[in-house]
């Protein structure tokens, strides 16, 4: 599979479609059997295409990852919006479709994030991520993310620990 055609650009209205399958399938594969079956598919289902032209309405940035034509990634981000994270900037949200993560499309959305909040004098950036999550836990810590602050968060009314990665 080649991501020689790949770019990373703001979302827009035509994207909404893509959005909602990215969102789909990483989901599934990523937090299938950490959250229950049923709020899983509960939560999947709330992102439609309604949610995410509401997302993209809200004005909170939201990044593509586009190869040939097709949304294969995406991320929202912007300040922090809990001051448990201890920063002034967080990635709410970066996934990639399944069959196109490990080709370093997540590191590249991720640099291309960070340097949008550098840009906008947003220096200091953290990232919640469930604390099952092992893969995620590890991509963070790989891209030089420190291990952080703990709460407890409900995602779909399940009670579920995360940790905060930090970059400085």
């Amino acid at each position: 599979m080649s991501t020689r055609t790949t770019s990373i650009r703001r979302a827009r209205e035509a994207d909404l479609g893509g959005l909602s399958k990215v969102f789909d399938a990483s989901w599934r594969e990523a937090y299938r059997g950490i959250i229950p079956g049923v709020a899983l598919e509960r939560l999947i289902a709330s992102r439609d295409r309604a949610w995410w032209r509401g997302a993209l309405r809200r004005g909170r940035p939201i990044a593509v990852v586009e190869t040939a034509d097709r949304i294969v990634g995406y991320a929202a981000y912007g300040r922090t919006r809990s001051r448990a994270l201890g920063t002034e900037a967080e990635v709410d949200e970066l996934y990639l479709l399944p069959e196109y993560q490990g080709l370093g499309l997540g590191r590249r959305l991720f640099r291309a994030v960070r340097n949008d909040l550098i840009d906008h004098g947003l220096t200091q950036l953290g990232v919640w991520s469930l604390e099952d999550n092992d893969r995620a836990g590890a991509f963070y810590e790989g891209l030089g993310g420190k291990p952080g602050p703990r709460v407890l968060d409900r995602v779909a009314g399940v009670p579920l620990p995360k940790v905060g990665f930090l970059f400085g």
